[in-house]
C-alpha cells in the first residue's frame, strides 16, 4: 500500500541572485513498511527531498501525498500537525537539549502533546528499552557516548509512534562498529513494520536497506 506519492516535484532556491534547482520534475513512491536508502553527492538533492516528505518544506511545482493527503495544500499548522503526528526525526547531530536527561529528552515531545505525565511514562520507558538504554534514563547527554546519545534521539522519535522514520546521516558522528549498532536499531524497527527512509553517504546502510535511490543534479538517478 502506498505511503508516499510524489509526482513532478520542483524545488529552486535562491543564493547568491542565482537560482539553484533543488529538485527537478522528481516522481517516487513509497510503500508502507519499505526500508528506502536516499544516496547522492553533496548537493545533489536529498536533503531537499527529506525536508518535502518531512513536511518541513513544501515544493513550488508538482504534488505529495501522504498517506493519502495531498501536502501541498495544507496550511502550516496542519503541516506542523502532521509532522507531530506521523513523522519522527533522527539526525546527524542528535539534537539532544543538554540539560535534560535521556528520559526527559524522550519525554519532551509528548509533553508538547498535552499528555499527561500516566500517559507519557510507559511509552518513553517502552522508547527507551526499544533501545536498550532504561539503565542510562537518569545520564544527561554529556554522560552518554555518541552511540547512546543517538539511541535517546531514535527513542525520543518512538515514543511518538510515527508512521515514518526519517533519519539524515544517523550514523555520519559515530565509528563504524557504534554505526553498524545504530542500523540493527533501524532494521529491527523497520521489521516491526515501522517505514524508514535513510538520506547517507554510508554505504554499509546502503548494502542492508530493501531499497536504494540515488539522487544526482536534482533528478532522481536510478531506484535499486
Amino acid at each position: 500500500m502506498t505511503l508516499i506519492q510524489l509526482q513532478h516535484v520542483s524545488k529552486n532556491y535562491v543564493m547568491g541572485g542565482e537560482t539553484i534547482r533543488g529538485l527537478d520534475g522528481v516522481s517516487l513512491e513509497i510503500d508502507h513498511g519499505e526500508f528506502v536508502a536516499i544516496m547522492g553527492p553533496s548537493g545533489s538533492g536529498k536533503s531537499t527531498l527529506m525536508n518535502i516528505l518531512g513536511c518541513l518544506d513544501v515544493a513550488d511545482y508538482g504534488t505529495y501525498v501522504l498517506d493519502g493527503k495531498a501536502i501541498n495544500q495544507m496550511k502550516d499548522a496542519q503541516m506542523a500537525e502532521i509532522r507531530n503526528r506521523k513523522i519522527g526525526f533522527v539526525f546527524q547531530s542528535f539534537n539532544l537539549l543538554p540539560r535534560l536527561n535521556a528520559y526527559e529528552n524522550v519525554e519532551l515531545p509528548l509533553i508538547y502533546r498535552g499528555m499527561s505525565k500516566k500517559e507519557r511514562e510507559p511509552l518513553v520507558m517502552q522508547a527507551m528499552k526499544d533501545v536498550d538504554l532504561v539503565d542510562r534514563r537518569r545520564h544527561l547527554p554529556s554522560e552518554l557516548s555518541g552511540g547512546q546519545q543517538q539511541r535517546v534521539a531514535i527513542a525520543r522519535t518512538l515514543a511518538g509512534d510515527p508512521a515514518i522514520i526519517l533519519a539524515d546521516e544517523p550514523t555520519g558522528a559515530l565509528d563504524s562498529r557504534t554505526g553498524a549498532e545504530i542500523l540493527d536499531i533501524f532494521k529491527s524497527l523497520n521489521e516491526q513494520g515501522r517505514t524508514i527512509i535513510l538520506i547517507t553517504h554510508d554505504l554499509a546502510i546502503v548494502q542492508q536497506a530493501k531499497r536504494v535511490v540515488y539522487f544526482r543534479d536534482g533528478r532522481l538517478s536510478e531506484v535499486g
